[in-house]
């Protein structure tokens, strides 16, 4: 494999643009809940410093008080109503019409943190009920009107709620494809290819780790990059790049980056430490060790060998580091699929 030019010196904190996130509002902003309560997340206090909010609540929005009577979501012959059953008060067109508003609105943004079960605002778990009646039946789960309509206008954005980001993995996947969104969302503001050139070389293992096809198309796209204007090489270039990042990278993708890496240092790594490396990937397969073990001993040879191209990758940093410890470091190889 031919290495990159060396360079001097040990590598420098990274940059990162700030994401643009929409946050139900109850959490941790305003005692908003229909209880009247605030929604603790350690996960977004983190993120506070880090992270652009745009507050909402749609029962708010409304004109529903704090507190309040309860919404459901109730099946009428197959059509979906949002239901106040101790008023009978149906607001869904009310509803409707709000979140059309809003989402019009909106500027550019990166992602969305949802409260999770709610009948508005949740994305996957809001309880769709067979009648108004105290006690009926739970037919289904599924989004909220608000989450449902975010999920159909912006399918390939960042989107989460505060439940589901207690999970590592989910929280991994969630934080990398939030700040690669903003990082790229910066860079088309600018229309510079060149800058647009950077991101792509800054961000090829960690696409190459989301998706090898479209990584490849990606590359097409920025070699032919002077055979049209910038608005339509941007635009074909952000669509490839919501497919490569629609779904978390597999166990195997990861394996593969990290083996390509390890080649950088080949000619100077000793037997014994290629044996515990290639030991660790194992253990990382087998769903042993979380992927942060083997990384840090990547970043500790790319420091010790200053490889510029490996220096500059966001695969080994792709969010603030600060924010690193949200996850614990615990990301294994469980085989198991959180985004069905």
């Amino acid at each position: 494999m031919q290495k990159q030019r060396k360079g001097e010196g040990g590598s420098k904190s990274r940059e990162f643009a700030k994401p643009k996130v929409v946050l139900s509002k109850c959490i941790e902003f305003e005692k908003c809940r229909y209880d009247g309560r605030l929604v603790s997340s350690d996960f977004v206090k983190k993120l506070i410093p880090y992270v652009e909010f745009i507050h909402v609540c749609p029962e708010v929005e409304i004109g529903l008080g704090t507190p309040r009577n309860t919404l459901r979501i109730v099946s009428f012959n197959g059509e979906l109503r949002l239901i106040q059953p101790a008023t009978i008060l149906d607001v869904t067109e009310k509803m409707r019409s709000f979140v059309d508003d809003f989402l019009n609105s909106l500027p550019d943004v990166d992602g969305f943190i949802l409260k999770s079960r709610s009948p508005t605002s949740g994305f996957k778990d809001a309880r769709v009920y067979s009648s108004v009646k105290k006690g009926s039946a739970v037919k289904s789960k599924g989004p909220g009107l608000f989450g449902n309509a975010v999920l159909h206008r912006f399918p390939y954005l960042a989107i989460e709620d505060e439940g589901r980001l207690r999970n590592s993995r989910i929280k991994e996947h969630f934080l990398t494809k939030l700040f690669t969104l903003a990082s790229f969302r910066k860079t088309k503001t600018t229309g510079s290819f060149e800058k647009l050139v950077q991101f792509h070389s800054e961000n090829k293992l960690l696409l190459k780790a989301y998706n090898q096809k479209e990584t490849k198309a990606l590359g097409r796209i920025i070699a032919n990059r002077k055979s049209k204007p910038f608005d339509k090489i941007i635009g074909d270039y952000q669509q490839r790049l919501f497919e490569a990042l629609k779904r978390p990278p597999r166990c195997g993708s990861n394996l593969n980056v990290m083996m390509n890496v390890m080649g950088y240092f080949s000619s100077e790594l000793s037997k014994e430490e290629k044996t515990f490396f290639l030991d660790s990937l194992q253990k990382y397969k087998n769903g042993i060790l979380p992927s942060s073990v083997n990384i840090t001993i990547l970043r500790l040879w790319i420091e010790k060998y200053k490889e510029d191209y490996l220096l500059k990758q966001t695969f080994f940093e792709p969010y603030p580091q600060e924010l690193m410890d949200i996850n614990a470091m615990t990301v294994y190889c469980d085989g198991k699929d959180y985004w069905k």
